[in-house]
């Protein structure tokens, strides 16, 4: 009697979640310039990413009004933390395309020039509690559901 050898496949248990569109996202803002906001997204709703997958929020996806208006620097610095929507599952680099624009969506947390976590004081503005400048963000409505702690 011959034994056959057994293949077997072993699939990891926690296989890695995948950015959905319409998906609320937590991410770094990376870089930005005046198109765009390069960003890293690192939680899919609360769920923590193994691996960070790459994302991009275009000016014209920051706000839903005054699209034309918006200005990506007083919207997003880089090391902001922002809640984004998944409006587009992006092409080969795997780059999704993300929005801020509802009220709910936006800078979360942000550390200011001194390296102070700011505090927001309207949907436009945040401040330093050291030096109490003020700097341009564009401003989540947080809801407590979405913070991580």
């Amino acid at each position: 009697r011959r034994w056959l050898p057994v293949v077997s496949v072993v699939r990891d248990a926690e296989s890695q979640l995948l950015p959905d569109v319409g998906a609320i996202v937590t991410c770094k803002v990376c870089s930005i310039n005046s198109r765009f906001a390069k960003v890293h997204i690192l939680y899919i709703g609360s769920t923590p990413l193994k691996s960070a997958f790459r994302g991009t929020i275009r000016r014209e996806d920051i706000r839903a009004t005054e699209k034309d208006k918006v200005e990506v620097y007083k919207s997003f610095r880089p090391g902001d933390i922002v809640l984004a929507k998944v409006i587009s599952l992006g092409d080969m680099q795997s780059n999704y395309l993300l929005s801020t624009a509802e009220n709910e969506l936006g800078v979360v947390v942000a550390h200011s020039e001194a390296g102070a976590q700011m505090v927001p004081i309207s949907w436009c503005e945040m401040q330093c509690p050291r030096t109490h400048a003020k700097e341009l963000r564009k401003v989540a409505r947080v809801q407590p559901e979405f913070l991580q702690t």
